[in-house]
């Protein structure tokens, strides 16, 4: 007999059929079926039971009112799946097959034992088949009674599976007795982030400390670290992320500041000045980008650019109007009126960096006080022309001293005219009268000049060389 999950109810009847798995697909109890409920000692406790198979499966026939129905799955009676009812239909056998054998594993061994256990009053049956076996889970010790004969069959027993990744000792197929010990370590999947950088793996270890140990990163539980989960905290068995911040011995420089030590566990410069409570201005920058990665004993190094306005009062220098006067000696000038300064106000756009000025701007100016001008008349009298003697001797001075040019000037720019005169002795021999330098007199007033020089000194000595020659 079986079910479906609505309560609908109906007879198999189709050829049993040797399965593979512990137990037949044929919904019948068959020998094979007993044989493995009781395991390798069947034939010995059936000898004790004073039963042959045949009347033990009769016994269990008799008490098949006693059990559960066969539960059909979902997918025989109705598809929930979105596949086809066609398609589902066409599978009954499969999934049929599949309901008998998870009936037969679960219910036929207490059947059979109950069976035995009366027949026998107990005895070497139960003894052979109810085990009391100790599974420790993570550390985690609990008894388990049970039929099983092998590892695998106690820990179903249990409710306990294995996964891929976790350890199992002894193995699934071992035989196991009264007082055995399985030991199961469940495997966890632990995505670590170390500094930003990412790493999964899988580990057998309940918490964190233990799992850092395995992986060799056990370093990583030094003083000053920062975890997102504690230490000691258990590693749930779905797997864990957890990140880690190393800590990190940083230099910082901030602008004009002193540079100054700071211990950080911050994974990026953007995360380390969000720690710091520093901000950017809209011109600042950190070297190396916000997103620099930061690592014990670097530096991280902040540039502050900053616009200032200042407002600054200025002197406004006079203007000068000059006059020209026909009376007074070209060359020379006369000041009338020296006039006064103004004042005014000026707006700059200072930009600093780091507190250093690379640029100022002015934006605005407004006069407070105007100034006065200057007034200074400038002769257009043309002096007269001096009488001179001994010309071609000058002349040949002046050959010698500047190559004949009336209006040279000494590379130095501290030697004038054709005799070289500098400026503090052609003014002192009343040169200025024509001009305020030799090189912008004639050459007669050069002369007349120079005649006085020699006359004062008693020879052509303030020409040493080419007044010898001359």
């Amino acid at each position: 007999m079986f079910t479906d999950t609505h309560g609908a109810v109906a007879t198999l009847d189709r050829p049993g059929h040797a399965g593979e798995l512990d137990f037949s697909a044929d919904p019948k109890v068959t020998p094979q079926d007993v044989r493995t409920a009781l395991g390798p000692q069947a034939d010995d406790m059936m000898a004790e039971a004073q039963i042959d198979v045949d009347e033990l499966i009769r016994l269990i026939n008799a008490e098949t009112t006693l059990l559960p129905p066969i539960i059909i799955p979902d997918e025989a009676a109705e598809d929930r799946s979105g596949r086809s009812l066609k398609k589902a239909q066409a599978e009954p056998d499969q999934v049929l097959a599949t309901a008998t054998k998870t009936w037969k594993k679960r219910f036929l061994k207490g059947t059979v034992l109950a069976i035995l256990i009366t027949l026998t009053g107990g005895g070497a049956a139960a003894m052979a088949m109810n085990k009391s076996v100790t599974v420790e889970v993570d550390g985690q010790e609990q008894t388990v009674r049970s039929f099983g004969g092998t590892v695998g069959e106690v820990l179903e027993d249990a409710g306990l599976s294995v996964g891929a990744h976790d350890a199992l000792s002894p193995s699934p197929q071992a035989a196991v007795g009264d007082g055995g010990v399985i030991k199961l370590e469940r495997g966890r999947k632990l995505n670590l982030i170390v500094d930003g950088a990412q790493r999964e793996s899988w580990v057998r270890a309940t918490d964190l400390s233990q799992a850092l140990g395995q992986l060799g990163l056990a370093d990583l539980n030094k003083q000053g670290t920062w975890f997102s989960m504690p230490q000691t905290g258990a590693l749930p068995l779905e797997g864990a992320t957890v990140e880690i911040k190393t800590l990190k011995n940083i230099m910082l420089f901030d602008g004009a500041n002193e540079p100054r030590p700071v211990a950080t566990n911050a994974v990026t410069t953007q995360e380390f000045l969000g720690e710091q409570k520093l901000t950017l201005g809209p011109e600042d920058a950190a070297e190396g980008g916000l997103d620099f990665k930061l690592v014990d004993g670097a530096e991280v190094h902040v540039s502050r650019t900053g616009v200032s306005v200042e407002n600054k009062e200025e002197e406004i220098t006079p203007e000068v109007e000059k006059i020209d006067d026909p009376e007074l000696e070209k060359g020379k000038t006369e000041i009338d009126d020296p006039g006064t300064p103004g004042k005014k106000l000026v707006t700059y756009k200072v930009t600093k960096k780091n507190d250093q000025e690379t640029a100022r701007e002015e934006v605005e100016t407004k006069v407070l006080v105007e100034a006065k001008p200057k007034k200074m008349r400038v002769g257009t009298k043309k002096a007269d022309v001096p009488p001179i003697s001994d010309a071609g001797v000058w002349d040949r001075i002046a050959q010698c001293e500047s190559g004949g040019n009336w209006a040279a000037v000494n590379p130095t720019g501290k030697y004038h005219g054709g005799l070289q005169f500098d400026k503090q002795t052609w003014q002192a021999y009343g040169g200025g009268q024509y001009a305020e330098t030799a090189n912008k007199a004639s050459r007669e007033q050069q002369i007349a000049i120079a005649t006085k020089v020699r006359d004062a000194r008693g020879g052509y000595g303030a020409w040493p060389h080419c007044g010898k020659k001359a």
